[in-house]
C-alpha cells in the first residue's frame, strides 16, 4: 500500500466517521441557519446512514491509522489522535449528552390529582382534553420540557405534545394504521419538534401531525380536540377534573420554564417599535375550510366576531387573558353576534347570556350550546411556516391585512 493511498484511505475514513453525524447534529438542532433549510428528508436519511458510515469509516481508518501510529511521523501520530478525539467528542455530543430524547425525557411517573389534592398552582396555563365525563389538564410548564406525554383520557390513548420553540401545543391520537405507536423525540426542523413512530420510524411534524418522510409520508395523525386555559379556569369548568402532577425528577428542568406559559418575550427593538409584529409574537391561529388566519394576541379584545369562508365564529378571552375559546356563531341556522358581558358574553340578537363552555345559561336561548372550533396559541413564525398561506389580523385598528 503506497503512502498516497494510505493518506486517501485515512481521509475518506475520517470523513465517513465524522461528517454525516456532524451534519445531522447541525440540522436537527437550532444552530444558526440550520432551521431555515428545507432538509428534513436529508436529515432523515443521514440518521439512518450514520451507523453504517461509522463502521465503514472505522474500517477505512484502521490500516492507515495503525501504520501512522507504528511507523509514521509525530505529525501523523498527532493527526490520528485529533481524529479519534473529534470522533469521540462528536459521538458524546450527538448520541449521549445532546440527543433530543436524552435532553427532554418523558416523565417517569404519570400522576394526576383532583383540585383538592393538586400541588400545581392554579395560575399555570394548561392544555385540556375532555372525553365524556373525564377532563384532564396538562400544564404547559411540564409538557413544554417533556415535549410529549403519552397517556389515556378515559379509554382513549392520547399523545400530548408541546414545542417551546414554536409555542405549539397539540393533542394527537397515537393510533397509526390501527396500531398504537410509541413516539420518540428526534430533534427539530423549522424550529418545530420532530417525532418518530415506533413501527415505521417515519418522522412527523409536531406542529401539524403531518408525516414528512418515511413510510407514512403524506399521512396525518388524527388531532384530538383540546383547549388552552389557566388551571383555575379549567377547574371552574370541570370541578371534578384531574391535573397532571410534576415529576420531581425534573424539578430543575421545569424551573427553566417557570414564566414561559404567561410571559411574552419582546424583541430587541420593542422599546422603539412597541407594536412590531415579529417572529415570536403570540398569535391565535384558526384553520377553517382549509383557510388559515392568525390573530395578534396583544390586540385581541375580550370578544371578537369574525368569519372565515362560510363559517362565522367568535373568539372569547377570559379575564385572565390566557384562557381562550373559539365557538361557531351559528345556532338553529341563525348567525349570532356577541359582546362581552360580566358573567361571560351575550348575543345582541336575544341578549341571552353564554358561559365559557359555549352554553347559554340565561335568556331566550337558554339550554343551547355553541359548537367549539379548534384554535391554537402559537408564535407567528411557527404559524406562518406550517399554515401557508395565512391571513394576519394585526394591530391596525382591528383590521386584517
Amino acid at each position: 500500500m503506497t503512502p498516497t493511498f494510505k493518506k486517501r484511505l485515512f481521509w475518506i475514513g475520517a470523513v465517513c466517521l465524522i461528517l454525516p453525524a456532524l451534519l445531522e447534529a447541525y440540522l436537527l438542532m437550532p444552530f444558526p441557519g440550520s432551521q431555515d433549510l428545507e432538509a428534513i428528508k436529508l436529515t432523515y436519511y443521514l440518521e439512518k446512514l450514520i451507523p453504517a458510515s461509522r463502521i465503514i469509516g472505522l474500517l477505512l481508518l484502521a490500516i492507515p491509522a495503525w501504520s501512522f501510529i507504528t511507523q509514521g511521523s509525530n505529525k501523523q501520530k498527532g493527526l490520528v489522535g485529533i481524529i479519534v478525539l473529534v470522533a469521540i467528542v462528536l459521538y458524546y455530543f450527538t448520541d449521549v449528552s445532546y440527543r433530543a430524547e436524552v435532553m427532554f425525557k418523558e416523565p417517569e411517573k404519570i400522576q394526576f390529582a383532583t383540585q383538592k389534592d393538586s400541588k400545581v398552582p392554579d395560575s399555570l396555563v394548561v392544555m385540556t382534553v375532555v372525553n365524556g365525563s373525564i377532563a384532564k389538564a396538562y400544564p404547559i410548564k411540564f409538557v413544554g420540557y417533556h415535549h410529549k406525554i403519552q397517556d389515556n383520557v378515559g379509554d382513549t390513548p392520547v399523545l400530548i405534545t408541546y414545542c417551546t420553540m414554536c409555542r405549539t401545543g397539540l393533542v394527537f391520537s397515537p393510533i397509526v394504521d390501527g396500531k398504537k405507536q410509541i413516539f420518540r423525540l428526534v430533534g427539530a426542523r423549522h424550529y418545530n419538534a420532530v417525532i418518530e413512530d415506533s413501527d415505521t420510524k417515519s418522522w412527523w411534524y409536531q406542529a401539524t401531525g403531518d408525516a414528512a418522510v418515511g413510510a407514512q409520508e403524506g399521512k396525518k395523525l388524527d388531532i384530538i380536540p383540546s383547549e388552552q386555559m389557566t388551571l383555575k379556569a379549567f377547574f371552574a369548568q370541570y370541578p371534578d377534573g384531574l391535573v397532571f402532577q410534576p415529576d420531581n425528577t425534573f424539578s430543575e428542568e421545569y424551573d427553566e420554564l417557570k414564566t414561559y406559559d404567561r410571559r411574552q418575550k419582546m424583541d430587541e427593538d420593542s422599546l422603539t417599535n412597541p407594536n412590531k409584529f415579529w417572529d415570536k409574537s403570540w398569535i391565535l391561529g384558526v384553520t377553517i375550510e382549509n383557510k388559515n388566519k392568525a390573530y395578534a394576541w396583544r390586540s385581541l379584545p375580550p370578544v371578537l366576531n369574525d368569519k372565515i369562508g362560510n363559517t362565522s365564529f367568535v373568539i372569547v378571552l377570559e379575564d385572565d387573558r390566557h384562557s381562550f375559546h373559539v365557538f361557531n356563531r351559528e345556532i338553529d341556522g341563525k348567525i349570532l353576534n356577541f359582546v362581552s358581558e360580566t358573567s361571560g358574553f351575550k348575543d345582541k340578537e336575544t341578549y341571552s347570556i353564554w358561559n365559557d363552555r359555549g352554553e347559554c345559561i340565561e335568556g331566550a336561548l337558554k339550554g343551547k350550546k355553541l359548537a367549539k372550533i379548534q384554535a391554537y396559541q402559537e408564535y407567528l413564525r411557527a404559524w406562518k411556516q406550517f399554515h401557508k398561506p395565512t391571513e394576519i389580523w394585526d394591530y391596525d385598528n382591528l383590521k386584517s391585512r
